[in-house]
């Protein structure tokens, strides 16, 4: 009996070490809005500026993704997990230590490196634990379930350190000892966990798997399906990477509260994921990602005006005097919650299994330039639009975002026809 309980603890370990390990980037990767907004209180830089730490974790996470994925099993799925902790926490001293803008620069390419490294090791030490096809997926939904989790409580990580009544404080950023602090934890669990290698591609067969990923944008579903997907997150970023200073500079909360109410969003995103499941059984995947997107362009529509209307002259401390637009905005990642997983399910089904790895790989590549470009765009933007108006410029993508998932439909029809 006690050694079975020894073998079951084994793999509890492994997963313990892999829910963990993404947990602590979601933490990170999912500040980038809470560091804008200090970025510009604290030190003092324009809006412009700020969104360029955007570009610092997605275009890394796409570079060091495509130059490495190839090579983690090589490098052993541990010692890619220990070696991306180890980018994050040098990050996090940065930044601790600097109090100064260009270490913000630092950290988020530290934890773009670190998130490419974790999340290649993450996929494939589930490949080599998984029994089956059912294991794998629930597998995945529970580090993907830590993941959502460790999203929604980033801003009230970070919230937690933020002075209300001293927002330029250097306070905030005793939150990355706490950070660093986590990620030696995680490494310590990932040490300890019997983490597996899958088998290892020759060097040719990796050239030949890189040469499929851009082949695959000849056949015109992936073409139609990366634009799509470089819009969702275009919007996505957009709107999540900026949500902190909306609430702050247009519905006057101050920067505790702001953080805090920007946590909305993932929950929305959560929330609609999970409804998400239930309903397109029955209603199909089309009318499921239309209804979401007329949905995401009624809200978007609708901030504005009633921000307008609510205009606070004072700012808000309390909860209780939280104006329905600070809330109504995050709503909207119940609707976008569905897209982009069901986006990829649709276009996965049309392409054979042995490709599906390039297509996975273009994915990430157009996910963060869409990222970058969003939260770019946005910045620049809102320098010229300094209120709640700037979300109407997100319609525009919205529609073409229509278009695209309207040629989807068709396109996969023929495919599978």
């Amino acid at each position: 009996m006690p050694k079975t309980n020894a073998n079951q603890a084994r793999p509890t370990l492994t997963v313990a070490a892999l829910c963990l390990g993404y947990a602590v980037f979601a933490v990170l990767l999912n500040s980038v809005g809470t560091v804008i907004l200090q970025s510009v209180t604290a030190f003092g830089v324009d809006n412009v500026a700020a969104s360029t730490l955007e570009a610092c974790k997605d275009l890394t996470i796409a570079i060091v993704s495509f130059a490495i994925a190839a090579q983690v099993p090589r490098l052993g799925m541990k010692r890619a997990m220990l070696a991306g902790l180890g980018f994050a926490a040098a990050g996090c001293v940065t930044m601790a230590l600097a109090d100064a803008f260009w270490a913000a620069r630092v950290l988020f390419v530290c934890v773009g490196v670190g998130f490419a490294l974790m999340k290649v090791a993450v996929y494939g030490s589930v490949g080599v634990l998984a029994e089956d096809t059912a294991h794998h997926a629930r597998l995945l939904g529970i580090i993907e379930a830590a993941f959502m989790a460790a999203v929604v409580a980033a801003s009230w990580i970070f919230a937690a350190f933020i002075d209300p009544l001293a927002p330029a404080s250097p306070s905030w950023l005793h939150v990355y000892w706490w950070l660093a602090g986590g990620c030696g934890v995680t490494a310590l669990v990932t040490l300890a966990a019997p983490i597996g290698d899958p088998p290892r591609d020759d060097a040719v067969a990796e050239r030949r798997s890189t040469a499929a990923m851009f082949a695959l944008l000849r056949r015109a579903t992936v073409l139609v399906f990366v634009a799509a997907v470089f819009l969702y997150v275009f919007i996505e970023q957009g709107i999540g990477t900026w949500l902190p200073t909306i609430n702050h500079t247009a519905l006057r909360l101050d920067g505790q509260l702001a953080v805090q109410a920007a946590s909305a969003f993932a929950v929305s995103i959560a929330l609609g994921r999970l409804a998400a499941g239930l309903i397109v059984v029955r209603t199909g995947w089309f009318p499921l990602l239309l209804c979401c997107l007329i949905g995401m362009a009624a809200i978007i529509a609708v901030v504005p005006w009633l921000v307008s209307a609510e205009a606070p002259h004072a700012a808000i401390t309390r909860w209780a005097d939280v104006p329905a637009a600070a809330l109504l905005l995050p709503a909207i990642g119940f609707f976008m919650a569905p897209i982009y997983p069901t986006l990829n399910s649709v276009v996965l089904t049309t392409v054979p299994k042995a490709r599906q790895a390039g297509l996975i790989g273009l994915i990430v590549v157009f996910s963060a330039l869409g990222g970058t470009t969003g939260s770019r765009l946005v910045a620049v933007l809102f320098a010229a639009i300094p209120d709640a108006r700037v979300l109407w410029c997100l319609l525009a993508p919205i529609a073409v975002l229509i278009l695209a998932v309207l040629g989807l439909r068709v396109l996969a029809a023929r495919e599978r026809g």
